[in-house]
């Protein structure tokens, strides 16, 4: 049965939100009488939802929110304010919290509300039983030189992974930077032939010139294909580009630290580092990067490959 957690200093408020959900079926209902005592509950057992005053002594509804959102980006936060605290409610949602309601309404807006954060939270344990039992997934995607969606498709490949139930918080981190690079790199300097020298001493002149041959032939023509196979051994992504190719020799040899002090330069430290494989084609438009999922053998990561 999901969990409810009121946060709030004031003994009548907590009072008055009891009985209202009295008749409130499917929940279990617990009380904090202040932000601190709230996050002292998180850090013990987190609830699955929480119904908070926004103003409080020390920790107030806003902090409480930042300082949830970090350790538990899927906890629903639902904020309550006094009339006159919309200002305050608006930076709370811009800072995480699901929903608001404001006090002088809760007789008629609590229970639906709460009613909406259930009904999600049912279908988000649903989905969460479903991924448990996923197999795999492969999927497709070609784009344009269109650098939002590029960097809005690092983010929806890593939710792929994540929803295998394999990767922890920080893995699910060093994945998307990798796989950035990776697409960075083919968007950058496959599609738009960009050279990386002209980064080191103004960025702004890299990207600028980027945005030119976004318009112009032939680059404006190119595309980016990229390929995400998955299952609970391991993904593997395939990251393609129309531009010349380049000379991946440097791959097989150690990165230096002048490489390193160059913007720029981590990109391929990153990319070997926290991929378990990177490979190119010959021609260098062509990279594969793989990722081992699940429990990995003691000798494994002696074994990690750096590129061939």
């Amino acid at each position: 049965m999901p969990r409810l957690l009121i946060v709030d200093d004031s003994d009548f408020e907590r009072g008055f939100i009891a009985r209202l959900l009295a008749g409130f079926e499917g929940l279990t209902v617990e009380f904090a009488s202040s932000g601190a005592e709230a996050l002292e509950v998180v850090q013990a057992d987190a609830p699955d939802l929480i119904l908070t005053d926004l103003v409080m002594p020390g920790v107030d509804g806003l902090e409480l929110v930042r300082r949830i959102r970090g350790p538990h980006p899927g906890l629903p936060i639902i904020l309550m304010t006094a009339f006159g605290g919309e200002d305050e409610a608006v930076a709370a949602l811009r800072a995480g919290a699901a929903d608001y309601l404001t006090k002088s309404r809760l007789e008629k807006d609590l229970v639906p509300t709460l009613r909406r954060a259930l009904d999600a939270f049912r279908v988000d344990r649903r989905r969460q039983g479903l991924n448990r039992r996923l197999r795999s997934r492969t999927s497709e995607y070609e784009l344009g030189c269109e650098p939002d969606l590029v960097w809005t498709l690092g983010h929806v490949l890593v939710e792929e992974v994540a929803a295998l139930g394999l990767l922890e918080h920080p893995e699910r981190i060093r994945l998307h930077v990798a796989l950035q690079e990776a697409l960075a790199n083919a968007l950058y300097h496959g599609n738009l032939e960009l050279d990386s020298e002209l980064r080191q001493e103004d960025e702004t002149v890299f990207y600028l010139l980027g945005e030119t041959r976004r318009v112009q032939e032939p680059y404006r023509s190119r595309r980016l294909r990229v390929k995400a196979a998955l299952d609970h051994h391991s993904a593997v992504f395939v990251i393609a580009d129309d531009g010349p190719g380049f000379d991946h020799g440097r791959l097989t040899r150690p990165v230096a630290d002048e490489d390193l002090a160059r913007i720029g330069g981590r990109g391929l430290l990153l990319m070997r580092t926290f991929m378990d494989e990177v490979k190119y084609n010959a021609r260098g438009n062509v990279v594969t990067l793989v990722k081992r999922l699940g429990p990995r053998p003691a000798h494994d990561e002696a074994s990690r490959t750096g590129g061939s």
